[in-house]
């Protein structure tokens, strides 16, 4: 029975190429826009995952992510050192400043500032340097997708010079950085000649930088550097996460995207809801007949469900390799740079297929059981 239920549907072309790009379409929609939302929204955590060393960032009670901080004095780097459990502890700052480039043209920067002597605060790989061109005079460091922000396809920026407040920077080195979540350029450098690249007020420190000793657990260390400095401490993970619900909770990206996601969802419905009911009622007579020599209403519904399985699996498999080509392609754009497809964005996405298909085959098949056998002989 459930062969002659595919042969119905498959045999129908123009219905069945319909359900499947019903689903197909449904499904890219959603795939997409949530890959989409996912990768955007982890980008408020790039500062703290382009930074591995460090195990716990320490900032003012006021600061909320790496671009929302509020400065502290220097003080505060004796107080984190001289807490029982931190192995140890540099200084960073974070400021956003403007950089006039060598053609005249002004850019909004944001100057990271690393500790000199270990570099700590650096992305870990280069994309082309090392970190010891630090080591040169007035030399920056710039991240990847800021080189294609600043200066034009094929022109190198190595060597090239910028003036920060009114003193010149010269890049020697890029880094392979993870983008923020605006995609501003960064500029890396070493943290005293931060401070007068960014004028700024007494204090100026962003954050305390710190590795825990491997005896004590990263979350103890925490609240022990809380409890004794009055500052307040993050380990990485939690700081990370502090920067995505920073962006969840103040920008409408959620709504937008969810808004997105739900039309893609009500578009299925509406598309292979449809089809479906005018596949069903095309094929209404050949029902009737299949009850009237006795085929239950058990297998009725069992006949319906493969033939919606059928166009749920083609259409969910073709959605879903539509995202990732969609991903693959935009591969090389700076904007898309490390996105990827969470594994459970696929799940979700299958769950709602299977909601429409569910939905959509029930309101199709109450037709059917409703269907008298003596119908087909009227």
């Amino acid at each position: 029975m459930l062969w002659i239920a595919i042969r119905m549907l498959t045999g129908d072309k123009q219905k069945f190429y319909g359900l499947v790009f019903g689903i197909a379409f449904s499904t890219l929609l959603i795939t997409q826009q949530l890959t989409i939302f996912v990768n955007l929204v982890e980008r408020g955590a790039s500062g703290v995952y382009n930074v591995p060393a460090a195990d716990i960032w320490v900032m003012d009670e006021v600061s909320r992510t790496t671009d929302v901080n509020f400065p502290m004095p220097s003080t505060a780097l004796d107080k984190v050192r001289s807490v029982p459990g931190v192995e140890w502890a540099v200084p960073h700052l974070r400021a956003n400043a403007s950089v006039r480039s060598g053609d005249g043209d002004l850019e909004g920067v944001s100057v990271i500032g690393v500790d000199d002597a270990t570099l700590i605060g650096l992305p870990k790989r280069m994309a082309r340097g090392s970190a010891d061109v630090l080591s040169s005079p007035d030399s920056v460091i710039i991240d990847d997708v800021g080189t294609t922000r600043m200066f034009e396809a094929g022109q190198s920026p190595i060597g090239q010079r910028l003036e920060l407040n009114d003193q010149r920077a010269v890049i020697r080195g890029i880094a392979d950085a993870i983008p923020s979540f605006t995609s501003q350029v960064t500029l890396y450098t070493k943290y005293s000649r931060a401070l007068n690249y960014v004028p700024g007020t007494r204090n100026r420190m962003s954050f305390v930088l710190v590795g825990a000793s491997d005896d004590v657990a990263p979350a103890e260390l925490t609240e022990r550097i809380t409890e004794l400095t009055g500052l307040r401490a993050r380990t990485r993970d939690q700081f990370a996460q502090d920067g995505v619900d920073f962006i969840i909770q103040n920008t409408g990206i959620p709504l937008n995207f969810g808004i997105t996601v739900m039309l893609g969802f009500i578009v299925g419905v509406a598309i292979v809801g449809l089809t479906f009911s005018l596949f069903i009622r095309d094929n209404i007579k050949q029902f009737g007949a299949l009850k009237a020599i006795g085929v239950t209403n058990a297998k009725i519904r069992g006949m319906v469900a493969s033939q919606a399985a059928l166009v749920g699996l083609v259409g969910y498999g073709l959605g879903v390799l539509g995202t990732v080509g969609f991903i693959w392609g935009f591969s090389g754009n700076p904007t898309f740079k490390g996105f990827y497809i969470p594994w459970q964005v696929p799940l979700v996405s299958l769950a709602a297929v299977t909601l429409i298909l569910a939905l959509t085959g029930w309101l199709a098949l109450r037709n059917v059981l409703k269907t008298e056998p003596a119908s087909v002989f009227r």
